[in-house]
């Protein structure tokens, strides 16, 4: 299996191409803000043909080049429903302005094709299959992607910006709630084998077990506790 990511835009979003392998079919996971170059030089590299755009939520770090890049290749985007209007409206998604300035860079508004995801489907896409949960708490329509063990390659699991290495994603923006994304850990993150690798939204891979142990919030959630207190942390970079 092939996946190539690398950090876009203003915040450090992590934008992923899948595919089984080079010279082969591709999904696209959340290209964001100043991604849809990038995307092109991976495309071109590794020989790759989209056939999705694949959304973990609808913040505009995560969709500002959905449009540029599904009308370049004629491909669908997927999100969830109560994510959807984030693409069209992201100053009422953020509950405050971005600024002219950044909104002049930015393409708002849907692809041609919008396709819808629901909780626990299975799609099967570009040769690879990918089990969808919804895990609100940083946004309503947050969901992850989950790969299963192929050969020798681990679990591969696409946390958007509900877990990162070491924190989990900020609840203080609209849509946003603490104890839902507590819930959402519990659910989706905590079942899940040790040797899972994780890529999420913003900042470098981890695994869960390395999460299970390490990280203050899905350890407290494992060991039945309050969730830190309460107190809620942003990630390192992005919305």
């Amino acid at each position: 299996m092939l996946v190539a990511g690398f950090p876009a835009g203003a915040w450090g979003t992590n934008c992923y191409l899948v595919a089984p392998a080079a010279g082969e079919e591709c999904i696209i996971i959340d290209p964001g803000h100043q991604a849809a170059e990038g995307v092109e030089e991976a495309l071109a590299k590794h020989r790759l043909k989209p056939v999705a755009v694949m959304l973990t939520h609808g913040h505009i770090d995560h969709v500002a080049s959905v449009v540029p890049v599904c009308g370049a290749h004629d491909v669908p985007a997927w999100i969830h429903p109560e994510d959807r209007y984030m693409m069209s409206d992201p100053e009422k998604a953020l509950g405050r302005t971005i600024g002219s300035q950044l909104m002049g860079e930015l393409t708002v508004g849907e692809p041609d094709d919008v396709a819808e995801l629901t909780d626990g489907a299975t799609l099967n896409l570009a040769g690879l299959e990918l089990t969808v949960a919804h895990a609100p708490g940083h946004t309503k329509g947050s969901v992850t992607f989950r790969m299963p063990e192929q050969a020798d390659v681990p679990p591969v699991f696409f946390s958007g910006d509900l877990l990162f290495a070491g924190s989990i994603g900020r609840t203080d923006l609209p849509g946003g709630d603490h104890a839902e994304i507590l819930r959402s850990l519990a659910r989706v993150c905590l079942p899940q084998e040790d040797e899972t690798v994780v890529l999420s939204g913003h900042g470098p891979q981890t695994t869960i077990g390395r999460e299970r142990a390490a990280n203050p919030f899905l350890r407290d959630v494992a060991a039945g506790g309050p969730g830190s207190g309460g107190i809620d942390i942003a990630p390192r970079r992005g919305m």
